[in-house]
């Protein structure tokens, strides 16, 4: 390639890079503006203030909590030094040095930013240019010469490409940088837009130039499972790759890197352990109140994908930034893993959508309610049909509206049909009753198909219902002869995890009180249950602490009533939640769902409710073209000579990358988990 087109073509990539600071700048406007944290000045580096959505906004708070963790850390162990500095690499629009001059924090201490000059001459604009920002400076504005833009006593701003490195060191010494001085040096989603050459010796001078110093960076990891892919294929599509995640795709390897790179100690830690670990529980709690918030699932896969790393040389060594949890907010298991995988097939059929229920009519027919598809919430009420050939999705229209239903369940009725039960429109409104439903073919000729027709009523149900809710579960169980439908946990817009079951006899269509024993299931959401010898069997969910669990519990039927019975698995199964299980036999099969850990990304675990011991499985998506995420998806076990599971819909919002949707259908062949 010509020396002008690789020049051009970095140049472009340069652009691109510069241009995710300001797409990063709004949104932390808009966490801060929600009252994620407190920051006046970010308003001043923005055009206009735009309000992200709260899955957004919670990423950009546990970001900003993670940095400024650090930053007081540092202050807070330098307090006694006569001069300390924070550099911060690749600083963008940043407002730190104006928060902490604001909190009266910078005792003794300058703040240098360094970005690429076209940052530094639109950020030095937009402070000379606003009364505020100009204010927080103890010195006049110097004219823009040379590398340094701005220079105040406490703050000066350097116009520098980070990746010259004896320019970036002519340029901080002309600035007043002390090379002796107790130095943090930040890196937010800076290094990982370079070639890894770069990063590396960025890494590398840095501890050569800075003998002590503490080093502070956030970044993505974990490239490799399908929310990996969705969010490379993001910044690639910005023209910004993320190049150091093929070479540093975790945690330990980030950690190695700067051990590697002449620094003494280091930790990492992913961001579902910085905020379950380090974040006080009463913290936790007022930022989950701020907002409406249904989006557990990628909000784990994005705190999994991305770590906060602090690295440390010198006397500083003993005085770490970050500490590990003193105790472990997240069990830790060893499961048994098959080395046997799952094999699993697209079927030539679009059907996506997010929190559907499913139910199977017959071994051919497949129901399919509520959810939500690309741009359309309240997705159609579906049949899944399957042929001789293969399997075709028909639309049907109820007559009695269900409307915008998520997350919400379709239970067999002993008698005849199904029950549609709870669910929500949005975080803030669930939805009240039942519908009983029923289908039929209603064509010319019996044998098609192909013309189906929905019938639905409201049930009118007395007794007193449980509170309104979604991410439940609704199962059939026995007593006295009598079906009931067990509704048990689930969430609301005022509960985080419900902990109380339900019984509604069917027959009398009436919310009944039937004595229950044993200690209980904790209250938890977005589990499965599955009818297992007139009980019920509960696995997995998510707890109140935003917790996946992966207990068994079995409720039992006595002769008053029922018992609840703990089952302890050995070796325990990997915990999840928003899954889908299945009883076969003596065998608990449960599929998908969302870990805390990117290399733990469930497949299918089979537990044995006799021999109580469990073995995972990972599923072989060798043959499906796009991203497999199975959580908020639906499940059936299809009678066939084979025994296979039946995936359908699932994805999810991803972060700021995109929503993905499996458009097709996928089987699971389970003849090796099941033998």
């Amino acid at each position: 390639m010509p020396t002008s087109s690789r020049k051009k073509q970095k140049q472009g990539r340069d652009t691109a890079v510069q241009g995710t600071n300001d797409s990063s700048v709004v949104s932390k406007v808009s966490a801060a503006a929600q009252g994620y944290f407190h920051d006046v000045f970010l308003q001043h580096f923005v055009c206009k203030v735009a309000r992200r959505a709260p899955l957004i906004n919670r990423g950009y708070y546990v970001r900003w909590r993670a940095v400024d963790h650090c930053v007081r850390r540092f202050l807070q162990i330098t307090e006694n030094c006569p001069r300390r500095q924070i550099l911060s690499l690749g600083a963008g629009f940043d407002s730190l040095y104006f928060r902490l001059r604001a909190d009266e924090a910078l005792v003794r201490a300058v703040v240098f930013e360094v970005d690429f000059p076209d940052v530094a001459r639109r950020k030095t604009a937009l402070i000379s240019s606003n009364i505020t920002l100009k204010g927080m400076l103890d010195s006049h504005l110097p004219s823009q010469t040379g590398a340094v833009y701005v220079s105040s006593g406490q703050y000066r701003l350097l116009g520098v490409d980070i990746r010259e490195e004896s320019q970036v060191e002519e340029a901080l010494g002309a600035a007043g940088l002390d090379w002796a001085t107790p130095t943090l040096i930040l890196s937010e989603v800076v290094l990982t837009y370079m070639e890894t050459q770069w990063s590396d010796v960025v890494i590398s001078w840095v501890a050569k130039l800075l003998p002590q110093a503490l080093f502070v960076m956030y970044e993505q990891i974990h490239p490799h499972d399908p929310f990996g892919w969705i969010m490379q294929d993001h910044f690639l599509k910005l023209n910004s790759t993320l190049h150091a995640l093929r070479q540093y795709p975790d945690t330990t390897a980030q950690t190695h890197r700067f051990l590697d790179k002449g620094w003494e100690q280091c930790l990492c830690l992913d961001m579902n352990d910085f905020y379950l670990g380090l974040v006080p529980e009463e913290e936790r709690s007022r930022v989950e109140i701020l907002e409406p918030f249904d989006e557990y699932e990628e909000w784990h896969q994005k705190c999994s994908h991305y770590f906060i790393l602090t690295a440390s040389r010198g006397s500083f060594t003993a005085q770490a930034l970050l500490t590990r949890p003193p105790v472990s907010p997240v069990p830790s298991v060893s499961p048994s893993w098959s080395l046997a995988g799952l094999s699993v097939k697209t079927l030539p059929v679009i059907v996506e959508g997010l929190g559907m229920a499913s139910t199977l009519v017959s071994p051919g027919q497949v129901l399919l309610t509520g959810g939500s598809s690309r741009g359309v919430r309240g997705a159609p009420t579906r049949v899944l049909l399957r042929g001789e050939e293969d399997w075709r999705s028909v639309t049907v229209e109820p007559p009695v509206d269900l409307g915008v239903r998520l997350y919400h369940t379709v239970t067999p009725h002993p008698g005849g049909g199904f029950v549609v039960y709870g669910g929500r429109s949005s975080p803030l409104n669930p939805i009240r009753g039942l519908v009983r439903v029923t289908l039929d073919p209603c064509g010319p000729d019996p044998e098609d198909r192909a013309a189906v027709k929905l019938c639905a009523e409201q049930m009118v149900c007395t007794g007193d219902p449980p509170p309104p809710r979604w991410r439940h579960t609704a199962t059939i169980v026995s007593h006295k002869g009598k079906d009931f439908l067990f509704v048990f946990g689930g969430k609301n817009e005022s509960e985080a995890a419900l902990g109380d079951g339900s019984f509604l006899c069917l027959e009398q269509q009436h919310w009944t009180k039937i004595p229950v024993e044993g200690a209980a299931p904790q209250a938890l959401h977005s589990h499965s249950a599955c009818s297992y010898q007139g009980g019920v069997v509960v696995f997995g969910g998510l707890d109140r602490r935003g917790v996946p669990l992966g207990d068994t519990v079995v409720l039992r039927p006595t002769d008053r009533g029922f018992s609840w019975e703990r089952i302890e698995v050995q070796p325990p199964p990997v915990p999840r939640y928003s899954h889908s299980a299945h009883v076969i036999g003596e065998k608990l099969v449960a599929v998908g769902g969302v870990w805390l850990y990117s290399d733990g990304v469930p497949g299918v675990v089979v537990i044995n409710l006799t021999t109580r011991s469990s073995v995972e499985f990972s599923l072989d998506t060798i043959s499906v073209p796009w991203p497999l995420m199975l959580h908020s998806f639906c499940s059936e076990l299809t009678d066939s000579e084979e025994p296979e599971l039946l995936l359908i819909g699932g994805g999810g919002n991803c972060f700021s990358f995109g929503t993905h949707f499996n458009p097709q259908p996928v089987t699971v062949d389970l003849r090796p988990a099941l033998g």
